[in-house]
């Protein structure tokens, strides 16, 4: 299977298997680290949300977001210096914003933005560990694999046009493979552990 072809693919075992390949293609990735981040960010950050009254994330937790979020890809140590400069409670008082606005899909990307050191990649992984039905992570090497969306922009208006094309083929996999509730965040990473991982440029 082909990461061109996974987008197209209609076999719902294909979808499946590479869904389910994901913790592989991380742990083959040969970063520790990563695996340590992903284990807590695929797991235990979304069930720590859903246990909140009124959910928000705190500032570690954003820290340890986007060093998921460049372990993953790219590493920008000073990116991660900005996220870390963040006062707590505007971290708390923005997320809990953002949580309240799902699901549009571009407020919240707004309003976590004005975080600094947080852009739309980057909020997109806070929204999509908190509503993965309606968020996916914002990421190149599934973006590349999307036809018509055209050369990757790290911009809130490529993302929502990204965001809109992975719920659409989330909606017709829930159709069509209805044994797994897929949703758009579940299609992006199909489509992350289909490409191999492989480092952004």
């Amino acid at each position: 299977m082909t990461t061109m072809t996974l987008w197209s693919e209609h076999d719902c075992a294909e979808r499946q298997k590479a869904l389910d390949g994901y913790p592989q293609v991380i742990a083959a990735q040969g970063n520790e680290r990563l695996t340590r981040l992903d284990g807590w960010y695929s797991y235990e950050l979304p069930a720590r949300l859903a246990s909140r009254h009124n959910p928000f994330i705190t500032a570690d937790e954003l820290e340890r977001i986007a060093s998921w979020k460049m372990t993953r890809g790219v590493w920008r140590e000073r990116n991660r210096q900005l996220v870390r400069s963040n006062e707590p409670e505007q971290v708390a008082a923005l997320s809990r914003k953002a949580f309240s606005e799902v699901p549009d899909l571009r407020k919240p990307i707004s309003t976590l933005s004005a975080l600094a050191g947080v852009g739309p990649a980057t909020a997109s992984a806070v929204m999509a560990a908190y509503a993965p039905q309606t968020y996916p992570f914002f990421d190149e090497l599934v973006a590349e694999q999307i036809p018509g969306l055209g050369p990757v922009a790290f911009t809130a208006k490529y993302y929502i046009a990204y965001a809109e094309k992975l719920q659409e083929r989330a909606a017709q996999l829930r159709d069509a493979c209805p044994r797994h509730g897929w949703t758009p965040h579940d299609t992006a990473q199909a489509l992350w552990a289909a490409s191999g991982g492989k480092s952004h440029s």
